[in-house]
């Protein structure tokens, strides 16, 4: 029944692309009149493209012609014209969708034609890729096409300096990492003025080996952190205590979970070690804790694998793309047990200043597009995570690759010895052979293995990493043999050298099934681009970490019976069923862990959003006199409100803390009085104090300065917001930390974590209230400078961000003669001395 549904219903995909075609034969037949153009005319096309926007026609409306005005732009400046199957991965770019198109298929000179369609709004488009090397080279290659048509190219890297990076953004069309925009957005809404801001409002990204950064990526926040100041000894400690325990007697380890659980005898030892009676009191969570990080560095976390160490410490190497993650850290303490598992010294654990997951980054702009040469069988995540469609377009020629069936080995070291037997042997013809690895440490084993058979070869890991694109470059020259972590060269062609199709083309070897089909598609791609020659096989053993994991006991214990030894491969499309049944488990599993951490994120995203809309508008603002009064008027109406009950008459309200608050949040002692509110209705009492505080204010104005006012109110509510944010942002991970038992009491933790968030963020935005009216009603402007500052100094922008480069201060100082001294009485009337109020709040603001 659902063949014959199949067969009755257009396909999708190839309806999509019957509607491109029609489009791209329109361009097709327009390219001699484009032609005949000048190269005057034809750069005047883009003012005269402009014009007609300004006119009122919509960027639909100049498809047609753009596209042929950047083709043949193409042709003149480099030499190269876009195909009929490029044109037609343009129009689906500009639809906001994702065209799928096979390695070596000229994506980089796609993404010109709705870069340029998109820039002629002059709202800016973004240019979105993986590494720095493809941005330099993708900067200063094609944007030769758009310079010539006169638009304006810029170049975000890290470390530029704000200066820098506010010129690349107003240009035209603006190159850069995924990373590098999202943490320009969390340092944009840190600046202390507006000048400093370098971003303009997230119009149009267009994403290269989009997979890559929106699913792959997906799970791992950006943060800007500074150092909290914590002790480091319970670390080492704890890592005294781990190197103790013996495994399976002191804990166990589930591979599936990678979690790992303390025995109850582990937890006696824990006790013994730790001179504790209750490892599970709650006195001793902190202990707890590093216990258990402490496990994970022991025994999850592999060095060459999960991690390297070098002259920098411990670096994170990508799950994905086996680069070193330099400047970012593991979150939670696990980076520091770590440091004490190395013998390193242990740095002080980070707190988070600002923070956003490229998933709620990027849908943030009006629109996204993407390329990639595998993203169909993520298809439902994009589509339900950023609304986009993914269309796979036809190659420019067909494809001949040769696709091998898996082979599977009993054993780890029975397959290692096959590869490299395949790989003498092919090497021996010439033909040049791509080997892909899931780890550094396997990667380095098999370099040692050929070495010992005299094979010269190249190694690609994350080790040197700076020279992966020169390197991948020649892997398909004659003899070439390349053994490169996972997707290491990314975006990179692999040219075939002078003679090699008749060889068979490039050869590529995968060392092991990765836990997405998607990754094992990738490494499949970088053989037979665009109708070269090529071939393709994966070696397996059941020692593999996604067979141990999940499946594969069937077959193994089949092997067995069958007496085959560990040098003896079978092949069939019984294991290979079983082997991508693991890995669509797996790929379920992976998008369930990525729904799950954006159902989360939500939550603080839209707080996010909120704060830094509002942060953003008192950045801009000039005349924060309403805001005040109305924060007064909320302020006022919650205190009177929360002592005047409705059950109650009004001779038993307890009026007497709203005297209290009155006189100690918003006026001078003895300004209220309990006796003003006799026979007054909540509403007049309201009313009453309301009007109080307008007159007071109109007189600190006056007496201030309103300009003077206006610059300290901002100073206050920058300082405020930044501060209780920030304690918002450790309190809303601490809740999530611990939500998840929620479950246990049969209720929902996402709902619970929404429900509690929503309420703690009521609370911190009735904070920031108090705050700021108190201080900004009640405060002395003191004789000295007071200044815009930082509630903490950011130290890292982890997941690869540069640190965060503050700029240089303005000064503006608020100068007042009528100085207090630290030891008088505080102005705001609350009896202490200053010193031990306000003042110190000004010093720790």
């Amino acid at each position: 029944m659902l063949n014959l549904l199949k067969k009755m219903l257009p396909d999708s995909n190839e309806r999509e692309l019957k509607r491109c075609y029609k489009i791209a034969d329109k361009i097709e037949a327009l390219e001699p009149t484009i032609s005949a153009l000048s190269d005057s005319e034809l750069r005047n096309k883009t003012e005269e493209f402009r014009q007609r926007l300004n006119d009122g026609e919509e960027l639909d409306d100049l498809q047609v012609e753009a596209y042929a005005v950047v083709r043949e732009a193409a042709k003149r400046v480099l030499g190269m014209r876009h195909f009929y199957v490029q044109l037609v991965g343009g129009i689906v770019l500009h639809n906001g969708d994702i065209a799928e198109m096979k390695t070596g298929e000229g994506k980089t000179l796609v993404s010109t034609l709705p870069a340029y369609l998109n820039a002629l709004t002059g709202e800016g488009v973004h240019v979105v890729t993986v590494n720095d090397y493809l941005v330099r080279r993708d900067r200063e290659w094609m944007g030769q096409i758009f310079e010539f048509l006169g638009l304006t190219v810029g170049l975000n890297l890290p470390g530029m300096k704000p200066e820098e990076k506010r010129q690349a953004y107003q240009a035209d069309i603006t190159f850069g990492t995924n990373n590098e925009f999202g943490f320009d957005y969390l340092r944009d809404n840190m600046v202390l003025y507006d000048e400093q801001i370098t971003q303009r409002s997230l119009n149009f990204a267009l994403i290269d080996e989009v997979d890559s950064i929106l699913i792959d990526e997906a799970r791992t926040p950006l943060i800007i952190s500074g150092q909290a100041n914590k002790a480091t000894d319970l670390y080492y400690a704890a890592d005294k205590m781990v190197r103790r325990l013996k495994p399976e007697e002191d804990y166990s380890v589930d591979i599936k979970t990678k979690n790992v659980t303390l025995t109850e005898q582990g937890v006696d030892k824990a006790e013994s070690f730790m001179g504790i009676d209750n490892l599970y009191d709650a006195n001793n969570i902190t202990v707890n804790h590093h216990i258990q990080q402490a496990l994970k560095a022991h025994v999850i976390m592999k060095r060459d694998q999960d991690y390297v160490v070098n002259e920098n410490g411990v670096v994170i190497v990508d799950d994905f793309t086996g680069r070193l993650m330099e400047g970012r850290r593991y979150s939670d303490g696990l980076h520091q047990a770590i440091e004490a598992k190395e013998g390193l010294q242990v740095q002080r654990e980070s707190m988070t200043l600002a923070t956003v997951t490229l998933q709620n980054y990027f849908r943030l702009y009006n629109k996204l597009a993407g390329m990639t040469g595998t993203a169909k069988t993520e298809e439902e995540e994009f589509r339900k995570i950023y609304n986009m469609n993914v269309v796979q377009i036809p190659t420019h020629r067909s494809m001949v690759r040769n696709d091998l069936s898996d082979v599977l080995y009993k054993t780890e070291a029975g397959k290692l010895r096959a590869i490299v037997d395949e790989i003498v042997k092919r090497h021996a013809t010439g033909q040049p052979i791509l080997v892909g690895t899931v780890s550094i440490e396997k990667s380095e084993l098999l370099s040692k293995m050929l070495k010992k058979k005299g094979v010269p070869h190249q190694v690609l890991n994350a080790k040197n990493h700076a020279k992966e694109a020169e390197i991948i470059a020649q892997a398909g020259q004659r003899g070439a043999v390349t053994i490169a972590t996972n997707m290491a060269g990314r975006g990179t062609d692999i040219v075939l050298g002078d003679g090699v199709d008749e060889l068979g083309g490039l050869h590529v070897i995968g060392t092991e099934r990765h836990e997405s089909r998607r990754i094992d598609n990738q490494l499949r791609g970088r053989s037979g681009r665009q109708g070269d020659p090529g071939s393709t096989q994966f070696f397996l053993s059941f020692e593999d970490e996604l067979m141990r994991r999940f499946g594969g006991e069937r077959i193994e214990s089949w092997m067995e019976s069958l007496g085959l030894d560990e040098d003896t491969p079978i092949e069939g499309r019984m294991f290979t069923r079983a082997v991508e049944s693991s890995q669509k488990k797996v790929e379920g599993m992976n998008f369930d862990a990525r729904r799950w951490v954006l159902q989360y994120d939500d939550v603080l995203n839209q707080q996010r959003e909120i704060i830094y809309k509002q942060r953003r508008e008192v950045l801009t603002g000039d005349n924060f006199k309403e805001i005040v009064q109305q924060m007064g008027k909320d302020l006022i109406q919650r205190v009177v409100e929360a002592h005047t009950p409705d059950e109650d008459v009004p001779e038993d309200w307890d009026l007497e803390p709203v005297v209290d608050f009155a006189n100690a949040s918003l006026f001078a002692e003895g300004t209220v009085e309990l006796d003003q509110f006799k026979g007054l209705e909540r509403d007049e009492i309201i009313q009453l104090l309301i009007d109080k505080m307008e007159k007071h204010y109109d007189e600190r104005e006056e007496e201030i300065g309103t300009e003077r006012l206006q610059e300290f109110t901002k100073v206050v509510i920058l300082r405020t917001v930044d501060r209780k944010w920030m304690d918002h942002i450790d309190a809303m991970d601490q809740l999530r930390q611990g939500i998840h038992l929620r479950a246990y009491g049969q209720t929902d933790p996402v709902r619970e974590y929404q429900f509690e968030g929503y309420e703690m963020f009521q609370q911190l935005i009735q904070e920031i209230q108090e705050e700021v009216v108190r201080y900004v009603m009640k405060s002395t402007v003191g004789e000295e400078e007071i200044q815009r500052e930082e509630v903490a100094t950011p130290k890292a922008a982890s997941s690869g961000g540069s640190p965060h480069q503050a700029e240089e201060k303005k000064k503006q100082p608020i100068r007042n003669t009528d100085k207090v001294g630290r030891n008088d009485p505080c102005p705001c009337g609350s009896g202490k001395k200053y010193k031990h109020c306000c003042a110190r709040s000004v010093q720790t603001g």
